[in-house]
């Protein structure tokens, strides 16, 4: 069973009218350690909340160019590792015999944290991974006000953020705003990833005429992420980055930040947004 959250004891002060001080327990956002391996031989650690991991598995074998289809996936299974009691924080993928092994040098260290996938990696270009998928060429457009109703239906169904506070979400839409799948993840990159592991295994690729929204910010890696799948179209909470808008452009994606009320901002792509 999922670990998504977790119950501890805390101290609760309130500076209110009259200062009170009272224990109680509060639900804390679960983190613990996922490693992914290629038969059996481990290819990547990353720190994610419990839930969801065998999509977590494959969203990041896609996003890292090892996996381009579901076909290309033999097995794909949660495994109990060392630990004592089980966690179930290992996950096992055999590739199909024509799927070259991902090469792994010191140079690409897939090590990753819940709050930045990339931290452990060399290089920009140790993680710069061209998607097959001819983005630019996407018809996509959605009106601004279409957008603007995204954060909110996000919010609403994220049911473990209401319990914790603590949690990331992604969410895949639809032209209309129609959402398709939502993930939580201490981690955005792995709530993407969760994002991309289930359209992969329903076989939804390319997400071409599709949204991502992210909380939070649109780093490089979420940008990267969007485009190996094919997104046409990624908005956030927040700011980007410059490298996620210099990318974005690049691939003929459009990216949206901000995107907060009746307001947003269009960094790339903005003939798709239409007013």
């Amino acid at each position: 069973m999922a670990r998504s959250t977790t119950r501890r004891p805390v101290v609760r002060i309130d500076l209110g009218a009259s200062t009170t001080l009272r224990r109680r327990p509060d639900e804390l956002a679960a983190e613990e350690p996922l490693e992914i391996r290629i038969r059996k031989q481990p290819l990547a650690v990353t720190m994610r909340t419990p839930g969801h991991d065998i999509d977590l598995a494959m969203g990041f074998l896609l996003s890292e160019g090892v996996i381009r289809t579901a076909e290309d996936v033999t097995t794909a299974q949660l495994c109990a590792g060392t630990d004592t009691p089980n966690t179930y924080n290992v996950v096992d993928v055999v590739l199909d015999p024509l799927v070259p092994p991902p090469v792994t040098d010191p140079s690409r260290n897939f090590y990753t944290t819940s709050s930045c996938g990339v931290c452990g990696k060399a290089s920009i270009d140790a993680i710069r991974t061209r998607s097959r998928f001819d983005v630019a060429a996407d018809p996509l457009s959605v009106p601004a006000r279409a957008l603007a109703e995204l954060p909110g239906r996000l919010r609403t169904a994220q049911r473990a953020f209401d319990r914790t506070g603590g949690l990331h979400a992604a969410g895949l839409f639809t032209a209309v705003g129609e959402l398709l799948v939502l993930r939580e993840d201490v981690g955005r990159h792995n709530a993407v990833d969760k994002v991309l592991g289930w359209a992969l295994r329903e076989g939804r690729l390319p997400l071409a005429g599709h949204v991502l929204m992210v909380s939070g910010r649109a780093s490089f890696e979420l940008t990267q992420k969007a485009w190996m799948a094919g997104l046409p179209l990624l908005a956030a909470v927040s700011a980007p980055s410059t490298l996620a808008v210099e990318l974005a452009e690049e691939a003929g994606m459009t990216l949206v930040g901000f995107l907060r009320g009746e307001t947003m901002n269009v960094y790339a792509g903005a003939q798709r947004v239409t007013v």
